[in-house]
């Protein structure tokens, strides 16, 4: 199986994993980068992915274990990817380059699982992990 994240060079405070889209663009709309007319459909995106999108419960409790999430190379964790298209578009019009990040293991222990996506805490230092710069048709 093969996971993948997408992500900016920013290294999240929880993690200490670079910041993955969703905090990504979330962090423009509370800094009020966004017009008027973006953050509306922010928050429907938003309100949309929460709704197709299983949010993972450690979220509730501010993330205690410091887990990151990674989708899976499948046709639900594709799909979801190919959905955020307003993500990716807020992305390269404020300028933040964005990764992916693959791995062909597991690249921590899994904490939670469904069908788009794991979460891991405890990062393998040794696992594989290839990243490399999405272009903006990506």
């Amino acid at each position: 199986m093969t996971y993948y994240r997408i992500h900016t060079a920013d290294i999240a405070y929880i993690t200490q994993q670079p910041r993955g889209l969703f905090t990504a663009i979330g962090k423009l709309v509370d800094a009020k980068t966004l017009t008027e007319e973006e953050t509306a459909e922010y928050w429907k995106n938003r309100e949309y992915f929460e709704k197709v999108l299983p949010v993972p419960p450690f979220y509730e409790q501010g993330n205690p274990d410091h887990a990151t999430t990674w989708f899976k190379d499948t046709p639900q964790g594709n799909d979801i990817y190919r959905q955020m298209t307003f993500y990716r578009a807020m992305a390269k019009k404020y300028g933040l380059k964005l990764y992916i990040s693959k791995c062909t293991e597991l690249p921590g222990e899994v904490i939670y699982e469904d069908d788009f996506q794991i979460a891991v805490k405890n990062q393998k230092p040794d696992v594989c992990i290839t990243i490399s710069e999405l272009s903006g048709s990506d």
